[in-house]
């Protein structure tokens, strides 16, 4: 994609219409009461009545949001808003990030030719910097709708390109059958009246163009040099004649993660079906119900304050144009004869406090809220939020957390189809830039830890039944418990525990020599292997550690005799 045609309306069609659905996804996540204010109502200071509060269809039915009506004039702004949409954001972004991936290529672990190129590749995308990134583009793939990934590099700065984050309404895609072919992403750099500064670059195989356009809010303006603006001179020596950097790979240094697809609200649009849908989508009106909810409560609790409403006459006043005061204090009171009023009838005040409604109002929040998570596709044990967890054994809580699970899986493949190509360009980058290895023609793989956090226990007890099952190797189990950890220190870690439990076969185990002198145990063991019992069960009933076993069920455990 060549860069923008001066004089565009900017955001072009149709990704206009997307933009202002963002804006209201936008508006729920950060949550920000005089935000959805203006956004459902366009202003906070609208009238009492509007029109489109009586209209029909999609309009209307906005304008009737509780965030949409009207403030009366005089009337104090006491609505809440509960921040559910920014909570299903950072879980979304928890759960597929707060254990990083690996990223590995694929081949031999023990091939010589592979490893520099793999320990580079850790390098790079194993940096805290990387992994803050993905969980930043993480949250905003689950507010938004998606998020893209660019790949920059800086020579002044740390040896080795680096990823950041660009928000899906910050830019202006092309695809090829449904994938990202190219993309536009844009900054406003500076704004002076009705003037709006652009900073343009676009992203395409093999070069990056760069343009500074000087327009309106709606128009992308004219094109100027990049030496205009502070923000943009950079370039100007970097760039060519056509404003672009030749990055001397085939890969595109850019791509986009969808946070789940399909897009239901854009199915038939070609152009915006690919940008997927947010976690919040579908649930605007599930989020207003609970702000009004919230805000009802609230407003029980403040009506609910005791008052007195007392006589007039019992009122000491504090002085012309400074009003008067009721003492509580006060015992002794005179009535005055004859004169019409409440202290004539004795009732000189009267105490009004209305109740709160907790239970009406707590009931529907906790079902407002239900609704909500299994909409977004997460169960309420993921929040904390379920009183039931209390009664349930593990295995049942466990089943219940499977719909986050699944959620996150799901999301998780979209992420490995977008970080394994630009981690070869990277790797590509790298070698162009920085005199790394490359990556060749492999892609990537890119391998998420099969829960987002394991119980230790749990896993523990999962890697013992594997091993007793013979169903694993010590290099996949070391693997399991420590899914963070890069090759070469699997590796190692391996050899170290070979190194531990290399010891003789049972069958022609000495005792008092080879078992450090406990004979009883080894004769304990060799009864129970031939009893029927396993060589890990036996060995670990006896206290036998650290044995190597040859798979061979031993017959005796005495030590052979000369001529036997």
């Amino acid at each position: 994609m060549p860069l923008p045609t001066p004089g565009t309306a900017w955001p072009p069609k149709p990704f206009d219409t997307a933009f202002r659905t963002m804006t209201e996804w936008d508006a729920w996540y950060v949550g920000d009461p005089a935000g959805l204010q203006a956004t459902y109502s366009n202003s906070v200071d609208r009238p009492r009545t509007r029109p489109s509060q009586y209209r029909g269809g999609l309009v209307g039915a906005v304008s009737r949001f509780f965030w949409g009506r009207p403030i009366h004039a005089g009337q104090a702004r006491t609505r809440l808003h509960v921040p559910v949409p920014a909570d299903l954001a950072t879980t979304s972004a928890d759960l597929l990030f707060s254990e990083p991936p690996r990223i590995v290529l694929p081949g031999d672990a023990q091939d010589a030719s592979r490893k520099p190129a793999q320990d580079r590749l850790e390098k790079i995308m194993n940096t805290p910097e990387n992994h803050a990134g993905l969980l930043e583009a993480a949250e905003l793939a689950a507010a938004l709708g998606g998020t893209y990934l660019r790949i920059v590099w800086d020579t002044e700065g740390p040896p080795m390109p680096f990823l950041t984050a660009v928000h899906a309404d910050g830019a202006i895609p092309t695809w090829k059958w449904g994938r990202l072919a190219s993309v536009v992403f844009w900054t406003i750099v500076h704004r002076d009246g009705q003037q709006v500064w652009r900073h343009v670059e676009s992203h395409e195989p093999g070069r990056i163009l760069h343009g500074l356009y000087l327009g309106t809010s709606d128009n992308l303006g004219r094109l100027i040099p990049l030496t205009e603006h502070t923000a943009t001179e950079w370039a100007a020596n970097l760039v060519d004649a056509d404003g672009a950097i030749i990055t001397g790979v085939t890969g595109m240094t850019a791509g986009y993660v969808p946070n789940v697809r399909p897009s239901r609200r854009w199915r038939t649009e070609p152009e915006l079906s690919p940008l997927g849908r947010s976690d919040f989508e579908g649930l605007e009106g599930l989020f207003d119900a609970l702000d009004e909810t919230y805000s009802s409560w609230m407003r029980d609790v403040r009506l609910a304050k005791a008052r007195l409403l007392v006589d007039q006459n019992t009122l000491t006043p504090l002085g012309e144009g400074q009003g008067a005061v009721f003492d509580t204090d006060q015992e002794l009171f005179t009535s005055i004869p004859g004169v019409m009023g409440s202290m004539k009838d004795g009732n000189i005040a009267q105490a009004e406090q209305f109740d709160i409604r907790t239970a009406e109002h707590r009931d529907t929040a906790v079902e407002l809220i239900k609704a909500i998570l299994r909409g977004a596709g997460y169960s309420p044990q993921t929040f904390g939020d379920d009183a039931m967890v209390v009664s349930t054994t593990a295995t049942e809580v466990k089943a219940r957390e499977r719909l986050s699970e699944r959620t996150r899986d799901k999301k998780a493949r979209y992420w490995a189809s977008t970080l394994g190509p630009l981690s070869r360009t990277m790797l590509d980058i790298d070698a162009l830039v920085f005199g790394g290895k490359g990556a060749g023609v492999d892609i990537p793989e890119v391998r998420f830890p099969p829960k987002a956090q394991e119980d230790t226990l749990e896993l523990a007890q999962t890697v013992v039944a594997l091993r007793n099952a013979e169903a694993a190797s010590i290099e996949t189990r070391v693997r399991m418990v420590h899914p963070e950890w890069d090759g070469g220190t699997v590796n190692d870690e391996v050899e170290r525990i070979q190194a531990e439990t290399r010891l003789a076969d049972p069958a022609t185990l000495r005792p008092g020599v080879d078992d450090g002198g406990d004979e009883r145990a080894v004769t304990d063991f060799g009864t129970l292997v031939r009893s029927g019992a396993t060589q890990d069960s036996a060995a670990r009933v006896t206290g036998l550690t650290g044995l190597e076993f040859t798979g061979e069920r031993p017959v005796t455990t005495r030590p052979a005799e000369a001529g036997e």
